[in-house]
């Protein structure tokens, strides 16, 4: 049987719910002897004021690069220490559930965090989680942020 955790897509947007499914997919590589990929993408947005096009192409370029450069440093941040599984940084643009699904084409599983909204939030704006949970081609782990996971407690309790 293949190893679950082998290789591990971890989509990171630099939020702190992020940051803790990257802590969780670190220990799940050291674990099963897995390697990370940290995924971030950056969204198409239209870039106003650029009368050409290669203006709009160096501005992406120069916002991809920071991107990379702060994606690499959080990398090393996270991912260190005696038993460090490899790790590999990715930055692409577009559509974030598109791209992440794409990525776990080459990965034995998927681990990212959920924002917890619901109701009319989750409505309006969607769930990256979501999709990527109904259409990844492999396993996807979600993990709820600490706080989202206190909050619904002490709701639970009070009722």
């Amino acid at each position: 049987m293949p190893n679950l955790f082998g290789r591990i897509l971890v989509p990171h947007d630099f939020s702190d719910a992020a940051g803790h499914a990257l802590r969780v997919a670190v220990g799940l590589a050291r674990q099963h002897r897995g390697r990370l990929t940290i995924l971030h993408v950056v969204p198409p947005y239209p870039v106003a004021g650029f009368p050409e096009p290669v203006t709009a192409v160096a501005t992406e370029e120069r916002i991809l690069a920071g991107t990379r450069r702060s994606l690499e440093e959080l990398a090393r941040g996270q991912v260190r220490g005696r038993g460090a599984p490899p790790v590999r940084t990715q930055v692409v643009s577009g559509d974030p559930y598109t791209r992440i699904v794409a990525a776990a084409e080459n990965a034995t599983v998927v681990v990212m965090a959920t924002q917890g909204r619901t109701g009319l939030s989750h409505l309006l704006i969607g769930s990256v989680t979501e999709k990527v949970v109904r259409h990844s081609p492999t396993p996807v782990l979600t993990l709820r942020p600490p706080a989202a996971r206190k909050a619904s407690r002490a709701r639970r309790a009070s009722t």
